[in-house]
């Protein structure tokens, strides 16, 4: 960010215009309470995009609020957290008045200026690179009170903060509505691609290109009765034999979280081959996981080197020029939900060799498959572009907030307001004479203290 300023504005620190009181340790031993009391304790894991979340938040009973109650925040306080993820700043809700805060935040508090104008100020990447320049380390990284004190402050005049605070909230909210639009896109993409597979795979796509809605030349099929259906296993691993020096790929049900397989990431010896009557399956093999945590059972992967593979893959070699490779890995990948549910129960549900010769392929001719494979990745290099431009959009938007922050704490954003309204930001309107009101308001409410010797005397009386 530029640190020229427009002339009206003045660089000025926190402690010039507002408070900053750190939070408080819970007292050892201290439970939370099971169910929601009077007392929400904040925690930096609370905090998130400048609100609370409330889902997860702890409760302390009336006790231990009452051996901390000097450490509360209030409605209208900022928070900031100075431990674990630092700079998290945001405005503490009416509902949350009174709640207690943990030790790794602090609050920002008695604010002379606009509030707004301070929480996106404290957002913007001026500030945050000021808090990251100041942390200390002394095993957790933590921001001392006194940093965000000193954190220098672009201080413009009070009714220009206003008209700042209303801009942000206008256009950083358009911001976020399009970050969540674009965000939704890659879900409609994965649907529109479970779609193209499924109108694939029963024919649908392909019905304009047949003439009829009905299936002429389709035959039902399994795997096993147009593929070879095998797995490998793992040689043991205390052999240095089968490992050390290797040069075979070996690959596991990891590899199937790819669409391809272009290399590995372990190797095996020619006597692991020979000795663990490995098979060393050939380029264009797909594996499919038969096991594994998570999303893994299932999934798909097609070869394109030659490589053994262990006992939770299965390996599907075609050997029947009646089908296409890629015609039939699109139906195991639209057959996804399918195949893991026909996995047997227990506690982690597996897949075996005799379940995947048994899955089901709807076999047309083959000049209708490669149709089928021509129209199915046509449509997927248009999703594959329109996921491109998204993701670059993304990126866009993603800069955009700190651009616009950029601009809003530079005066570029309101020059043209400036321009248009001189009286209400210059002499009694500029930031320097707003600040030196704040300095004189808070001199008349220190309280007065009497000259050293006096109060000795006093003592001694």
């Amino acid at each position: 960010m530029d640190n020229k300023l427009p002339e009206e504005w003045v660089c000025s620190t926190i402690s010039s215009i507002a408070n900053v009181k750190g939070g408080k340790r819970l007292p050892k031993g201290t439970s939370f309470s099971n169910s929601p009391t009077n007392h929400p304790y904040l925690r930096v894991t609370d905090f998130q995009d400048g609100n609370i979340i409330t889902l997860g938040l702890k409760y302390i009973d009336e006790d231990t609020f009452n051996d901390i109650s000097t450490y509360t925040i209030n409605k209208g306080d900022l928070y900031i957290s100075i431990a674990g993820t630092i700079g998290l700043v945001g405005s503490i809700p009416d509902y949350l008045d009174g709640a207690s805060l943990t030790e790794n935040a602090a609050k920002i508090c008695d604010i002379e200026i606009n509030k707004n104008y301070l929480k996106f100020f404290l957002n913007s990447n001026y500030a945050k690179n000021q808090f990251i320049e100041k942390t200390v380390s002394s095993g957790q990284p933590k921001l001392a009170l006194f940093r965000i004190r000193d954190c220098e402050l672009f201080v413009a005049p009070l009714t220009e903060q206003k008209v700042i605070a209303e801009k942000l909230d206008s256009l950083l909210a358009q911001v976020e509505s399009t970050k969540a639009r674009l965000e939704s896109i890659p879900g409609i993409l994965k649907q529109f691609r479970q779609s193209v597979l499924a109108a694939a795979v029963s024919g649908e796509l392909t019905e304009d290109w047949r003439g009829t809605k009905e299936l002429i030349g389709w035959r039902e099929e399994t795997i096993g009765t147009v593929a070879d259906v095998s797995t490998g296993t793992t040689p043991k691993r205390t052999e240095n034999k089968f490992w050390d020096g290797g040069d075979i790929p070996w690959l596991t049900s990891a590899a199937t979280g790819k669409s391809f397989t272009y290399e590995a990431e372990q190797f095996v010896t020619e006597q692991a081959v020979k000795e663990c009557s490995l098979k060393v399956f050939p380029e264009g093999t797909l594996l499919l996981a038969m096991y594994g945590e998570g999303k893994t059972r299932g999934q798909v992967t097609e070869m394109k080197i030659s490589a053994a593979c262990n006992q939770a893959c299965a390996a599907i070699t075609i050997h029947d020029k009646a089908i296409d490779l890629t015609f039939l890995k699109f139906i195991l990948i639209s057959n996804y939900e399918e195949t893991r549910r026909a996995a047997a129960g227990g506690n982690q549900p597996n897949l075996n060799l005799k379940k995947v010769r048994d899955i089901p392929i709807p076999l047309p001719s083959i000049e209708e498959q490669e149709e089928i494979v021509r129209r199915v990745e046509e449509l997927f290099g248009f999703a594959d572009k329109v996921a491109a431009q998204v993701k670059t959009a993304m990126e866009s938007v993603n800069h955009l907030t700190q651009s616009i922050l950029a601009q809003a704490f530079s005066g570029e954003l309101t020059k043209d307001w400036r321009e248009q309204n001189p009286d209400l930001i210059s002499g009694e309107n500029s930031a320097a004479a707003l600040l030196e009101r704040i300095k004189a308001e808070r001199a008349k409410l220190k309280p007065t203290q009497q000259p050293r010797e006096l109060t000795k005397k006093a003592t001694k009386s």
